[in-house]
């Protein structure tokens, strides 16, 4: 059955077009943070701070938690398939103002103000992709549709991002010329939306659209509702998901840092081969990813998805502290290879709660809040891990420290797991 709707859903020529900008789209999104990333941590005539590090991750990964919750406001007011249309136009032209500046003497903070408005264009074009989709796809198929187009998106970006690399080390010795290369792919993303009819992604005129300010208020007054709501005490199980899984978040993310610090001044003098190391640590923790999304089904039907996410932050607190404390290269990247595995599979665990115990009505407030807390968790954690990091990324506090938030999770949930099957 799902080969089959597989197949009529390719046989679909506005679905294999959309689907095509949001490959190209994500693709370019990957080049694009690689380029970032490397400019700012691997450039060797920059000596890289943990703060700058820290506030690449920011311009990255704020725009989706400060926009995100108000981007569809504004997509169900604009066509959408002028969106993707003018985003990646825009973004296009972003993104080669990035690469001037890249070669250009000029100050980071102007730097970092264009790649922030390249990450915040990003988010509407994201948006607009899934607003999208039940325009192309009959409702037989639009549960398949969602599972494939994200996932073939989150695969095009790591693509991109690999294809980064081997553009920076093997043929363009320059992070603008990465960058050039992010703003063909958006520009290529641009003319496959141009193929596509103006009014064919909708949205519909409505009679009783509110106006914008009323739509921006109700937004807001609907994130609160959404706290609210997961305050109740029958959404506890929810709550502490939440919480759990923004924890691991920020340990991930400070460990990312120190990962990031050690590739390039600890392991290695030469800025190539620091990168080379970051490129093999990046697809050693995302083997972790694909790994938990293939065992996490089978673990939850035996443990439940609190006593997943328990033994998850149990195995990081421990074998992070064993593994990364000598600040070796090999027990390093089988720690990579952990955490990618257990912060995943908590995430997947985190999923299936907060859909299973939030009511309909609030799910799609309830989530938006958590992709703001997943993210503003993990840039909080950037900033920690700058503050406590030395200049090659040796930082025993920090694994410490990072290994008692993992047992302090792991404590948790496992009492609060226990406390709600002794309730029922």
């Amino acid at each position: 059955m799902a080969a089959r709707d597989l197949r009529v859903l390719l046989s679909l020529r506005n679905f294999r077009r959309l689907l095509a900008v949001r490959l190209l789209s994500q693709c370019a999104d990957g080049v694009y943070q690689v380029a970032l990333a490397t400019y700012v941590v691997f450039s060797p005539e920059k000596q890289t701070s943990a703060t700058a590090v820290a506030s690449a991750m920011a311009v990255l990964l704020l725009p989706y938690s400060l926009v995100g919750p108000f981007a569809g406001v504004l997509l169900d007011r604009w066509r959408r398939r002028q969106v993707l249309l003018h985003g990646n136009l825009l973004r296009a032209l972003l993104a080669s103002m990035t690469a001037v500046l890249m070669v250009s003497q000029v100050p980071d903070q102007l730097f970092y103000a264009s790649a922030l408005c390249v990450t915040a264009v990003n988010r509407f074009v994201l948006a607009g992709l899934s607003a999208a989709l039940p325009r192309v796809v009959d409702g037989e198929r639009l549960v398949m549709a969602n599972s494939v187009s994200p996932t073939a998106g989150t695969l095009a970006a790591v693509a991109g991002g690999g294809l980064a690399f081997v553009v920076r080390l093997a043929v363009a010795d320059t992070d603008a010329a990465v960058v050039l290369l992010a703003c063909a792919l958006y520009l290529c993303a641009a003319l496959v939306a141009l193929s596509m009819a103006v009014d064919l992604l909708g949205p519909d005129e409505g009679p009783g659209r509110l106006r914008l300010t009323a739509a921006l208020r109700g937004t807001v007054r609907g994130l609160s509702a959404g706290v609210r709501h997961l305050a109740e005490p029958r959404r506890a199980e929810a709550a502490g998901a939440l919480a759990a899984i923004s924890l691991m978040r920020f340990c991930y993310g400070a460990l990312t840092v120190m990962l990031l610090m050690l590739c390039r001044y600890a392991w290695s003098s030469d800025p190539n081969d620091g990168l080379a190391l970051l490129g093999l640590a990046v697809g050693i923790s995302g083997a972790g990813f694909f790994v938990a999304a293939v065992v996490t089904p089978w673990v939850t039907e035996r443990l439940g998805p609190l006593g997943w996410i328990t033994a998850c932050a149990a195995v990081a607190a421990v074998l992070e502290l064993v593994l990364m404390l000598p600040f070796a290269q090999l027990p390093t990247f089988v720690a990579a290879f952990v955490l990618g595995l257990v912060t995943q599979g908590a995430k997947i665990s985190t999923d299936t709660v907060v859909q299973a115990r939030v009511e309909d009505g609030f799910r799609g407030r309830i989530f938006a809040l958590y992709d703001v807390l997943f993210n503003v968790a993990f840039v909080g954690a950037a900033a920690v891990a700058a503050l406590m990091l030395p200049a090659d990324g040796r930082s025993p506090a920090l694994v410490v420290t990072v290994a008692v938030i993992y047992g302090a999770v792991a404590g948790t949930m496992a009492r609060f797991a226990r406390g709600r099957v002794s309730h029922q």
